[in-house]
């Protein structure tokens, strides 16, 4: 088999397409979180503590500030100059863990529907126990009639 056809193989398969929708939907859930954060609960926790709070703009330079150079996140970004922009950190670790809990959340459910329908769904034995059992009726029967 080429590498071509087993390529072709693979890309056809149902799980390829799958996980690009699951990529896809990520990406775009992943932005969902962002906004939830910075938009909803970052002003929240700045009203909480007074004043605007916002995490980008807490860092430390790690070297010299060129002159003229505002002292904020994306000039300084900008500018080259080396920061730890543990503020930023915070916010995407809030990002992560918000959204690990929804895809928690997410696979509890999916896990709790999937155990209903096996609970609903009987099961029905497999085919050679059917037989055993036929086999079984009718031998005792025999032997009950003799």
């Amino acid at each position: 088999m080429s590498m071509m056809s087993e390529f072709k193989e693979f890309a056809i398969k149902g799980n390829v397409m799958d996980l690009a929708v699951g990529v896809i939907i990520g990406g775009a859930f992943g932005t969902i979180t962002t906004s939830l954060v910075e938009d909803i609960i970052m002003p929240i926790v700045a009203m909480i503590f007074g004043g605007e709070l916002n995490f980008q703009n807490m860092f430390f330079t790690l070297g010299a500030v060129p002159e003229g150079v505002a002292r904020n996140y994306e000039a300084l970004k900008a500018a080259g100059v080396p920061i730890l922009a543990y503020g930023n950190f915070i916010t995407v670790l809030i990002n992560f863990i918000i959204l690990a809990f929804i895809i928690f959340m997410m696979v509890k459910a999916v896990n709790r529907l999937r155990r209903s329908e096996e609970e609903v769904a009987p099961t029905e034995p497999a085919e050679d126990i059917v037989l055993l059992r036929e086999i079984s009726a009718k031998l005792s029967n025999t032997t009950i009639n003799k």
